[in-house]
Order: C-alpha cells, then structure tokens, then sequence
C-alpha cells in the first residue's frame, strides 16, 4: 500500500531502501533519543528490521513506511505501525524517524496522521499509543499534535535522570472520529518497570509539568 500526503510519498520498506536507513540511523542526533546516540549495525537493518516490517504488512498488522518527498523522491525518514507482540488489544505502536535536516517542517506530524487514517480506517485498531522519552520534546510535540494525550510514565529505577523517563501518548478511534480531545482524565502514575516487584508511585507536577497539562 502506498500512501500519499501533500508533500510525501510513503511506500513500504524494501531492500532497496537500506543505504538510507543505515545513513539515518548513524545520524547520533537522530539517535540521540533512541540509542544514546549509537548507530544502528547495517546487519541489524538488514537482518532484523527489514524482515520484520515486511512480515507485519503481509499480516496486515502494521508496517513500515519510507518517507519520500513527492516531486523528487528524496528520501526523508520512515513511519511505522506495529501491533504489540503480546497484546490482545486491538491497538498498533506509533513510530517515526526523519533525518535532521528535515526537522522542524511539519513532516513527521503530516506523515504520521496519514498513517493514523490507514490504521484506523483500514486496520481496524481502537487505539494507537506512541512512546518517547521526557526529554524528547520534539517527539512529543509531534504526539500532541496529533491530538495523542499522556497516559503513563515510566522513570528510571535510581530516579537519577528524569529526562530518561519513558511516556506513552494515546489516541483512540472514537476521539479520532469525533475530532475531540479525550474527557477522561490522564492518568498520572509514574511506573518504574524495571524495578523488581513492578514498584510504582504517584507523579508530581514539579516533575514532569506536562502530565496535567498535556503539553510539552
């Protein structure tokens, strides 16, 4: 399936694309958020997440999109969905990644939202949910945007850094259809997973300010 958007072309990944994935992930800024800033191994793009997103469109649970620009073909960044490997919710994880130079023109945003239509007018979901780092504001100006709201946060296990902790955004189909924000409130537990015994306690505003604001 190919997608179109006012500027973009995203069609699902191939082998043809890995040049461009690896220059995008040896990108550290790119990476910054995901990795530390490390790169991903060509092998690891070749071996693992090629496959895997060509298995996903073949089950019609998700995929992976590359972003092209329209009238040149450039290559962008990519847009995936997945669908969690042992969830039983009818729901597919949000992702997406441009090379820098492409920061900051609205085109993660614009890529995602078509993404979002084909999930929930083709692939039935009921709820896509993205995750992100605190301190990934970008990320999560993009999430807000498409009108996704926080519903948990995960921090570090020694609280040491909290721009390490995870947050999921949430969008689902009936607030999609209706174009409306959620009127239920965000939840605001702040879980540590790693922590032995799934450990757990309230967020504070002080801490991360954008759990009851719902803005980055």
């Amino acid at each position: 399936m190919i997608i179109e958007t006012p500027r973009m072309r995203l069609h699902p990944v191939s082998a043809s694309d890995i040049d461009d994935l690896v220059l995008l992930d040896s990108d550290p800024e790119v990476m910054r958020h995901v990795s530390g800033g490390l790169p991903t191994a060509r092998a690891e793009i070749t071996d693992w997440v090629l496959p895997r997103a060509q298995s996903h469109l073949r089950s019609a649970r998700g995929g992976l999109w590359v972003a092209r620009h329209r009238q040149s073909g450039r290559f962008l960044g990519w847009v995936s969905l997945r669908h969690p490997r042992h969830s039983s919710r009818s729901e597919l994880e949000l992702s997406y990644r441009l090379a820098r130079r492409w920061w900051g023109r609205g085109l993660a945003t614009e890529a995602a939202d078509a993404l979002i239509a084909v999930a929930f007018g083709t692939m039935g979901a009921e709820r896509i949910f993205a995750t992100t780092t605190a301190a990934n504001i970008g990320s999560r100006r993009v999430m807000e945007k498409l009108g996704m709201f926080v519903t948990w946060v995960a921090v570090p296990a020694d609280d040491a850094d909290p721009d390490l902790a995870e947050v999921e955004y949430e969008l689902a189909r009936v607030h999609w259809e209706l174009g409306q924000a959620p009127t239920i409130p965000i939840r605001r537990i702040v879980t540590d997973r790693r922590a032995p015994g799934g450990r757990h306690r309230l967020a504070t505003t002080s801490e991360f300010t954008f759990i009851a604001t719902g803005a980055g």
